[in-house]
């Protein structure tokens, strides 16, 4: 699933290419009118966490949620597609450009009523991609959200307490502030929590430029991770070989230097081992 940031950067290239212009070509497979209609204007393109909003003057919002398979393309007029169209689910066209999102298992279109009401974007807490987001908010959220033995690798991805953290975030997140991810959020000091958004929050606003996720920092590889999708290799600190394993209900992959992050005692929740043959994701998310 794309971070945060992915999705910031995608907006901010649709917007770029989209906003201002009137639409020349609209097609939403299997979804239901209204759509927005030909010859209204896109009016904004919005990234909200993982969240894509884009807007028409005739007051309607394209919403997509890229999961673990969506993807945004533009292309121009004529420009063979590298998908194949029926995995098309959105298809805006204005003059000299066309976006296509591809294989984006939510896809809707809402009125500003609906975009109030929506429960999952009511839901999310502060955009850490946000240079205003409200950290103290988040803190408070991550209080009041998150139980004492729920493990904090868990809880940083959740988008209630703080949206636009990803797997890549989470693991890099955890391993350079030496917490290992089946520690139990009762047992990660409070000034530690607030320090892990603040974290996360400072390194996806610097990927909001067009290069690749890179969750180092000074001192640190240029342009690497550090331990996410890198089990089995040197740890890039102490050369102990990176650990990978499934965390939670959800049983998302999860990557830990033994050495560097320890186990806390004995709260730690257990990290059911990874399959050697797929234990690399290396989409993210």
């Amino acid at each position: 699933m794309p971070e945060g940031d992915t999705i910031h950067r995608a907006a901010a290239v649709l917007r770029s290419a989209l906003v201002g212009r009137p639409l020349t070509r609209v097609d939403l497979p299997r979804l239901p009118r209204p759509w927005p209609a030909v010859g209204a204007e896109i009016t904004g393109v919005e990234a909200r966490g993982k969240h894509l909003l884009i807007a028409t003057s005739d007051g309607l919002i394209v919403h997509t949620h890229q999961m673990m398979t969506g993807s945004w393309h533009l292309y121009a007029p004529g420009e063979r597609w590298r998908k194949s169209p029926r995995a098309a689910r959105v298809v805006l066209a204005v003059h000299g450009t066309v976006a296509v999102c591809f294989a984006s298992p939510v896809v809707e279109v809402l009125d500003a009523s609906g975009l109030a009401r929506h429960r999952a974007l009511r839901q999310l807490g502060p955009d850490l991609c946000d240079p205003g987001a409200d950290i103290d908010e988040a803190v408070a959220r991550l209080e009041r959200l998150s139980t004492t033995d729920r493990t904090i690798g868990e809880t940083l991805l959740d988008q209630r307490i703080a949206c636009g953290v990803g797997n890549v975030y989470r693991c890099d997140v955890l391993f350079l502030h030496g917490i290992h991810p089946a520690t139990p959020v009762g047992d990660v000091p409070a000034g530690e929590r607030r320090a892990l958004l603040s974290t996360a929050a400072d390194l996806l606003r610097r990927n909001l430029g067009p290069a690749s996720s890179r969750t180092t920092v000074a001192g640190g590889p240029d342009g690497s991770l550090w331990v996410y999708g890198r089990g089995g290799h040197p740890c890039r600190r102490c050369r102990t070989p990176v650990s990978s394993g499934h965390l939670g209900e959800q049983a998302r992959l999860v990557y830990w230097c033994p050495t560097c992050q320890p186990a806390a005692a004995p709260g730690t929740a257990p990290v059911a081992a990874a399959d050697p043959d797929t234990g690399i994701d290396a989409r993210g998310g």
